[in-house]
């Protein structure tokens, strides 16, 4: 009597190679995973939650997998280690896309194991099913597909070998960033009956063939590649030529220019000799040298594109910053000689504190009863992270406005979305760094940003919540950046608002109500004293009514007041 189509069979290969996969993606040091529910994934949704009851990673189940990969990119960021999230086929599938665009633009190690149907479907008009292999086109830095289950014994080699080189191939010294993990499973997609416990490993078929011994995995990388420095190409520079330093997003630490003088955007290691991106209109450097990925300063672009300055790219792969073409040289490191011009050192010292003085000065001549602005948010939550906060950033003008009004703790782990600059996935993004990173986490978003990724805050009550979060939301009802932009320009006044402006009216604490989010209503003065508490505030949300009417105003004051020459 055959068994009814409602009753597994006996034999589930599925089930063993969802298995297999869990227990290679622990063997390589995998701790977090996160799951968005579906049918097609069903055997490796139940295989995670087996390994979590049995201590062997933490699982994070969200219901909107546009934020689920936006939360696998958090964890990823804040933990260092790669992150799988795991949908089920079709548009599930394209809504992890600009999670893995950030992640490619990033460098940051997420894994996309994407459930598919099993060949004899596809093409068909089967239900859900999307021509998914390969999906994420050159944004993957490698797709394994992973074909039908038939034999687990004959083929988890196979299933294993291909998870590890995913893996690696995610975390790879030189190039980290996302893959994709197609797997193929046909029916029946939940375990055989008898074969719900996964710690029953002479289950035969349905079971989970052993990997190697000693917990070690299928394929590994050698040592030498994690622990040497790359060898690459070394330029020589003469610092006692006027020479600036900018840094971006993914800079690292260059021994050879810690005391030159540098502009550091937020995310970029806090340098010795700072310098405020509105200074650098009045300088005039002979040489710069760009490391990480400077987005956010159209005074640094225009630098970077002077044909006559000499141009110098580190790190100079594909993601190089050389829009214009204008670099005279690609290198991995640099040499420098032991002197450096001082009368260039002071003047850009001088062109820093008067740039910092003017936006100051001009931020403390708001009257008390005018609404504050992004930048005035941005300096309160400056003002009261500590040293091991995580900070993390929202794009448009909340990581503009924070490297206007520095300094910062040294000590603070700022993390931004910039590789593509989108606002999509911020608040996931910041969840996921909450859960993995040690310390308290502090987020600057402006309410678009915010309102773009609200779902995010349904978390349901079975899954762990950040114990430390709090989001600070400048909330200036639309997108103030588009006034400091061309299309903020008086003359497109009529039709400014309607279209880039986009006042939303909404209502942020009714929204973090309903999802039993806690919010605060407060000012500039009350975002200090909250981040001054000591405790775990748990996951929160506060709000600051912010102003955009006069911001094209009050940042055409600040230009012109830093601006001033040195005498």
């Amino acid at each position: 009597m055959s068994p009814s189509p409602s009753t597994p069979s006996a034999s589930n290969p599925s089930t063993a190679q969802a298995r297999v996969l869990v227990d290679e993606l622990v063997r390589h040091g995998v701790r977090d995973a996160v799951l968005c529910p579906g049918s097609r994934s069903a055997p490796l949704a139940l295989a995670l939650a087996a390994a979590e009851r049995a201590g062997l990673i933490r699982l994070h189940v969200r219901i909107d997998e546009r934020g689920a990969g936006y939360l696998a990119l958090g964890l990823a960021a804040g933990s260092g280690s790669a992150v799988p999230v795991v949908v089920t086929s079709g548009t599930a599938v394209a809504n992890l896309h600009p999670a893995m665009v950030e992640a490619a633009q990033s460098g940051v190690p997420v894994m996309a194991l994407t459930a598919n149907r099993p060949p004899e479907l596809r093409g068909t008009g089967a239900n859900q099913t999307i021509d998914q292999v390969g999906l994420f086109g050159p944004h993957a830095r490698a797709v394994v597909e992973l074909g039908v289950a038939t034999d687990a014994e004959a083929e988890h080699h196979h299933w294993r070998a291909g998870i590890g080189r995913a893996v690696l191939t995610a975390t790879a010294y030189t190039d980290p960033g996302p893959v994709q993990v197609d797997i193929a499973f046909r029916e029946p997609l939940v375990p055989a009956v008898g074969d719900e416990d996964p710690a029953a490993r002479d289950a035969g078929p349905a079971g989970m063939p052993e990997g190697r011994p000693g917990g070690r995995p299928w394929v590994n990388r050698a040592a030498a590649e994690t622990d040497a420095t790359p060898v690459g190409s070394t330029v020589a520079l003469d610092l006692t030529r006027r020479t600036l330093v900018v840094a971006g997003a993914g800079a690292r630490p260059v021994a050879g220019l810690v005391g030159v003088p540098t502009v550091a955007e937020p995310g970029a290691p806090v340098p010795l000799h700072p310098v405020h991106p509105l200074a650098v209109s009045s300088l005039r450097p002979e040489q710069v040298v760009v490391h990480g990925r400077p987005t956010l300063h159209r005074q640094v672009t225009a630098l970077l594109a002077d044909p006559g300055v000499d141009l110098v790219v580190l790190d100079g792969g594909p993601h190089s910053p050389n829009p214009t073409g204008s670099a005279a040289e690609l290198a991995d490191s640099v040499l420098t000689g032991w002197g450096s011009d001082r009368a260039w050192n002071e003047h850009t010292a001088r062109a820093d504190d008067r740039a910092r003085a003017a936006v100051d000065r001009h931020l403390d001549r708001t009257p008390d009863a005018a609404l504050p602005t992004g930048l005035h948010v941005a300096r309160a939550v400056a003002g009261g992270l500590r040293g091991g906060d995580n900070l993390v950033v929202g794009a448009s003008n909340a990581i503009r406005d924070l490297s206007y009004v520095g300094p910062m703790d040294p000590d603070v782990h700022v993390h931004a979305n910039r590789g593509a600059s989108g606002i999509d996935g911020t608040v996931s993004t910041a969840i996921g760094v909450a859960l993995a990173a040690p310390g308290r986490t502090v987020a600057l978003l402006g309410d678009l940003t915010f309102l773009h990724d609200l779902t995010a805050l349904c978390v349901a009550p079975t899954e762990e919540r950040p114990h430390d979060l709090t989001i600070v939301v400048a909330d200036d009802d639309g997108g103030g950046i588009f006034s400091l932009l061309e299309q903020g320009d008086p003359r497109l006044a009529t039709d400014f608002d309607r279209v880039f402006g986009t006042p939303h009216g909404a209502d942020l604490g009714a929204l973090c109500a309903g999802v039993g989010v806690p919010f605060t209503d407060t000012d500039a003065a009350g975002v200090e004293e909250l981040l001054a508490e000591t405790g775990p505030a748990g996951l929160r949300v506060v709000r600051v009514a912010t102003d955009r009417g006069d911001l094209r105003a009050l940042h055409h004051a600040i230009r012109a007041d830093a601006g001033g020459s040195d005498g």
